[in-house]
């Protein structure tokens, strides 16, 4: 009988939540807890929801239909399946988060002890260093990546877990930090807490990479010697539990932190610094600083070699060290902006890709019913990024127009879940029968 043992599954999921927790898990949750003040449990909800949720149904969706991420795309055919691949890899690589862990890396590390006029310049230096490293290592592959992965996640854990206690107990009068109740702000007042939380949950990228790192899990799961379909499955989603709840608690810590700190930063990077250092002292601030420039360093590795590794199949003729170069030069580049642009500049983009693939998930698990009628899963999509494109324009205060207006009339819009209602009218379109048909069936697992 194929059958874990409760060590195994702990292991598991431990190695899941060690893959998932980067750089934007630490630096989101402390800035919306500073907005969304009295309204912050709403606010944590709506976050888990978009991020471990969406991460955990990835991965459920993944394991279902086979063992990566392809073979969901082939739900709808191998050429989709390609264009999901080099989205997904694109947002957790060199777009957006890869060159956010050069930026939080600088912010928590680098920038406190830098004066103001000299703050470019080292961002330069460092970023420069810390993505030469990457690429060092990932084209190099090093016992030294396992190492610092094994150590430093319990470090950043015991980190926030010593912050938060700090945060409810220690005497802070004389501080330098201002702390106390923080009322609920803009977008987080009035009711909204809930659903602007569903949205800074796509910052942290974990739903795409959900899809991504589905493998990783399936293939530990099989390592320890579980081969039937069923059991695999079994062990993924419960070990893919295990994670959700683990990251859920270090959100919790990470969110109450923000919302007992009432010194306004520009973003959560600088705001973690600054409570850490105000509560334990600059050697608290340079223990995590140094710990989150190792945890970043790691997570930019494995991002790094996995873009590598997935695009030089995807075109032999250009190596695995090139590409792995080309990757390490675009995103020094990209972390330069700085992360509070950084940050404005994804969140657009996000919403607009993001409600596609909670789309393309949730119909996969209907597979078995869908079969090979791929229309379902086509205009789902479509009629969903249609509006998402939209609401992603509008965000970024990009104006539409009379366009904007129409769009603006559909109901949950004002919410940024316009997309709900016409992905399920395009799936209901795509049932009808005189769309044309895949030639091979799906196969039904």
């Amino acid at each position: 009988m194929e059958k874990l043992k409760f060590k195994q599954i702990i292991s598991l999921t431990l190695t899941l939540f060690a893959v998932f927790f980067g750089a934007g898990n630490m630096i989101f949750p402390p800035a919306m807890g500073q907005l969304a003040g009295e309204n912050y449990w709403q606010a944590l909800i709506g976050f888990i929801l978009t991020d471990a949720g969406i991460a955990l149904l990835g991965i459920i969706a993944v394991v279902l239909v086979g063992n990566e991420i392809t073979d969901l795309g082939n739900l709808i055919s191998k050429k989709f399946a390609v264009f999901l691949s080099i989205v997904v890899y694109l947002l957790i690589g060199p777009l957006f988060a890869l060159p956010r862990t050069g930026s939080v890396s600088y912010e928590l590390a680098a920038k406190p002890y830098v004066p103001s006029e000299y703050s470019w310049l080292v961002s330069l230096g460092v970023t420069a260093v810390f993505f030469a490293v990457t690429y060092f290592l990932s084209a190099r592959p090093n016992k030294i990546v396992d190492i610092i992965g094994k150590y430093l996640t319990p470090i950043l854990i015991l980190s926030i877990v010593a912050i938060f206690f700090s945060c409810l107990f220690m005497d802070k009068s004389n501080s330098t930090v201002q702390y106390g109740a923080t009322t609920a702000t803009g977008a987080y007042a009035q009711g909204g807490a809930f659903f602007q939380g569903l949205i800074e949950g796509y910052n942290a990228l974990d739903g795409p990479a959900g899809l991504v790192f589905a493998i990783i899990i399936i293939n530990a799961v099989t390592g320890f010697g579980v081969k039937k379909r069923k059991n695999v499955t079994k062990y993924t989603i419960i070990c893919g539990i295990g994670a959700v709840i683990i990251l859920s608690v270090i959100y919790f810590m990470l969110t109450y932190i923000g919302t007992v700190t009432l010194t306004p930063f520009p973003n959560g990077g600088e705001l973690l610094h600054a409570v850490t250092s105000d509560l334990l002292g600059t050697p608290g601030g340079i223990i995590l600083g140094i710990a989150v420039l190792l945890a970043c360093l790691t997570t930019a590795i494995g991002l790094t070699t996995s873009f590598a590794d997935y695009f030089h199949e995807l075109i032999p003729s250009i190596s695995y060290q090139k590409i792995a170069l080309i990757v390490c030069i675009f995103s020094f580049v990209v972390s330069n902006i700085g992360l509070t642009q950084l940050v404005a500049i994804s969140l657009p983009v996000l919403m607009a890709i993001y409600p596609v693939l909670v789309v393309l998930i949730v119909l996969s698990f209907f597979k078995r019913w869908i079969q090979h009628r791929r229309m379902i899963y086509v205009l789902g999509m479509a009629f969903a990024f249609c509006i998402s494109f939209i609401n992603g324009l509008d965000s970024a205060n990009i104006p539409l127009g009379i366009v904007g207006d129409w769009v603006g009339m559909l109901p949950l819009y004002e919410l940024n879940l316009g997309w709900m209602i016409p992905a399920v009218i395009g799936a209901a379109i795509g049932i009808l029968p005189f769309w044309p048909m895949n030639k091979k069936k799906t196969e039904i697992q």
